[in-house]
């Protein structure tokens, strides 16, 4: 049940950030649900590897390199969800960011982490 919990929170969290940010469209909820579940899929199996292929360079830029990585997994995503699109780094970063904090805000608030 809380992976469920977690992925909807992500998908509001994604909708929200689409929703502010000019770069970044989601087509429609169905399509937001979908991005929760790639985004969920690809950090819960290829993040970790890139993180582990990546860590001299990640120690050299101070952990910034760690960024570079959400870029690839949110640019990732767009690529695999039609319907996702983002249109560049820099808002891939914004979207990347805004979901980390909308998804803890909200976690924090329903309680998907106890």
């Amino acid at each position: 049940m809380g992976f469920i919990i977690k992925v909807l929170v992500t998908a509001v969290a994604a909708f929200v950030a689409a929703y502010f940010l000019d770069g970044v469209d989601i087509v429609d909820i169905k399509t937001t649900i979908i991005v929760a579940l790639v985004l969920a899929l690809l950090n819960t199996f290829i993040k970790p590897i890139l993180v582990i292929l990546t860590i001299p360079i990640t120690i050299l830029t101070l952990g910034l390199f760690l960024l570079v990585i959400n870029i690839l997994m949110v640019k990732w995503t767009a690529s695999l969800v039609s319907g996702f699109t983002v249109d560049g780094w820099w808002p891939a970063l914004l979207f990347s960011l805004i979901v980390s904090f909308v998804s803890w805000a909200l976690e924090k608030i329903v309680g998907a982490n106890d």
